[in-house]
């Protein structure tokens, strides 16, 4: 099996004329091992590409050539979330611990070890990371370094697997197969609101300011101002009314999606990657031809997840 990376070939001046024109070109990655196939997640940058493995392994391929740069061994189960920065790649595993590495050498700096079940998502920005797992919780964490990091505070109230957190300096945004969104406040941590509207889980959210996008196996991305967390916070406001928009035009379970201020990307197991005005109601075009049904869906230099299938399409935005 292979991973397809659909990368813009021209400079980047040309790069935002090619997203909205929908121009690309295919290249293939063999990244299969002999016992295990399946891409469970990426990130990339001008460089590289780094990608978690269904073997669980973490391998990192040259941008330009496409080639295996270096393969990270430690994790005893599959790789099914990484985020990296210019210093270190942290990975979580189902094997249930994340583990840090330093993105110059590859070495193994730190394991961390608190969630009994698989960690199914992270993100790390300016000295925090927060994580989630199957066994319902969201582990906040404090870093200092690579190898001082150190467990702040565990977030309950899900009822179910959390597959999603985001974040930024004033609230945590976390979604759940319980089919609710909860909203945290990142500095105290305490709990704020929980949004509902989904029917089924939900895999996949993207929170920036002040909006967030969450896609279900309801078959619908539900905009909430998407919520408007502003609006959120103000417990006159009736729940009813936080939700701004539904949009419903896959037939499949949509589980990745992501969104800038122009535009929101998602991906489903319809076989289609859909690119959404934030103005008009319908998509502005259909990339309609991805020949698998686990494909991903990324608008920028971000994470992105994928199935066992092993094929990632990768759209870079501006």
């Amino acid at each position: 099996m292979t991973v397809v990376i659909t990368l813009m070939p021209l400079p980047c001046r040309n790069i935002e004329n090619n997203w909205r024109c929908g121009h690309h070109r295919l290249d293939k990655i063999l990244c299969h091992s002999e016992s295990s196939k399946g891409v469970y997640c990426l990130q990339y940058d001008e460089e590289k590409i780094v990608s978690g493995l269904r073997d669980n392994t973490i391998k990192i391929w040259d941008r330009k050539t496409l080639k295996c740069l270096e393969i990270l061994n430690g994790h005893t189960g599959s790789v099914l979330c990484l985020q990296y920065d210019e210093r270190v790649i942290i990975t979580g595993s189902s094997d249930s611990t994340v583990r840090v590495w330093d993105v110059k050498t590859c070495q193994m700096l730190n394991t961390l070890i608190h969630h009994c079940e698989a960690v199914l998502h992270l993100r790390f920005a300016n000295g925090l990371m927060v994580t989630c797992s199957k066994d319902r919780s969201i582990a906040v964490w404090d870093m200092r370094s690579p190898t001082d990091i150190n467990l702040r505070r565990v977030l309950v109230g899900h009822r179910a697997a959390v597959n999603v957190v985001d974040f930024d300096d004033k609230y945590i945004v976390s979604a759940s197969g319980d089919r609710s969104i909860k909203v945290w406040n990142t500095s105290t941590c305490e709990f704020v609101r929980t949004l509902n509207g989904h029917r089924r889980g939900i895999a996949c959210l993207q929170y920036r300011d002040r909006l967030v996008v969450s896609g279900s196996s309801d078959n619908t991305i539900r905009k909430i101002k998407v919520w408007d967390l502003q609006a959120a916070l103000d417990p006159r406001a009736p729940a009813g009314t936080l939700c701004l928009r539904t949009l419903m035009e896959h037939t499949g379970r949509v589980f990745r999606l992501q969104f800038d201020e122009f535009q929101i990307v998602s991906s489903s197991h319809d076989d289609t990657i859909l690119i959404w005005d934030f103005l008009p109601e319908k998509s502005s075009y259909n990339l309609n031809k991805c020949v698998d049904p686990n494909n991903d869906a990324n608008n920028s230099n971000n994470t992105g997840n994928n199935s066992a299938n092993s094929r990632t399409y990768t759209y870079v935005s501006k």
